[in-house]
């Protein structure tokens, strides 16, 4: 499967207001910590890849991102799995070679925006680079495009510009903030 993914920046207060216009379903909020690691023999900046372990409450998934798939949005193959215990993942990736290179730390709401296919609409205020909104949806490979295509739509009824959008992840926004 693939994450197809639009984010801008954008104040949260005026998203909420076009998420009640839209009648969107709110989902609720949690505080995320995202550590990223690096390969031991390439660079996953280099090559439009990331490799994280997610902490969210009492929940811990470890995912893989592939790298982007078009110039229009963040859509890439993503896979996930459900940690037990992430200690001991953070122990075996260190034993391989594997290196933690960044934290990222958020707050998230979420909601549903409901539609010919729902969307979940985040707002992320994440720590050191402030507010965003991310759109997105899981696809298959023959419907990455219309998935796209419906992400941006939903940027626009909720009043943002898609032009506005980032590619970037917030590793490599948090990245660029710290050079």
């Amino acid at each position: 499967m693939y994450e197809v993914e639009v984010k801008v920046r954008a104040d949260h207060d005026r998203v909420r207001e076009a998420l009640a216009r839209e009648g969107a379903e709110p989902l609720g909020s949690s505080e995320q910590v995202d550590t990223y690691y690096d390969h031991p023999t390439r660079s996953f900046a280099a090559t439009d890849e990331a490799l994280r372990v997610r902490r969210e409450g009492e929940r811990a998934v470890l995912t893989y991102k592939g790298p982007k798939v078009d110039d229009r949005s963040k859509t890439r193959r993503e896979v996930e799995s459900g940690l037990e215990d992430p200690a001991a993942v953070d122990a075996v990736l260190r034993a391989v070679g594997f290196e933690p290179v960044a934290t990222v730390r958020k707050t998230r709401e979420r909601y549903r925006v409901a539609g010919e296919r729902d969307y979940l609409v985040t707002l992320d205020d994440v720590a050191g680079l402030g507010e965003f909104v991310e759109v997105e949806a899981e696809a298959d490979e023959a419907s990455l495009a219309a998935v796209r295509d419906g992400a941006l739509v939903v940027l626009e009824r909720l009043d943002l510009d898609p032009a506005d959008g980032l590619r970037a992840a917030y590793l490599e926004l948090l990245a660029d903030a710290q050079e």
